[in-house]
């Protein structure tokens, strides 16, 4: 497997942080912020609607 490459925590107020992370392949990964061994994985686009959603308010009871 290729080394991911995280990127800067997102921390939404008052709750935990995750980080998105890509590899060479394009698969994207998604961790709580100093847990990035402890990962999901999908594809780059379902995260990002994810992320999306979590930003839009949509699931931020599941941070």
């Amino acid at each position: 497997m290729s080394d991911i490459h995280w990127e800067e925590p997102y921390c939404g107020e008052g709750n935990n942080c995750f980080r998105l992370g890509t590899d060479s392949e394009g698969n994207g990964f998604i961790a709580i912020r100093g847990e990035e061994d402890r990962y999901l994985t999908d594809s780059r686009e379902a995260l990002q609607q994810m992320i999306r959603d979590i930003k839009a308010g949509k699931a931020d009871h599941l941070l």
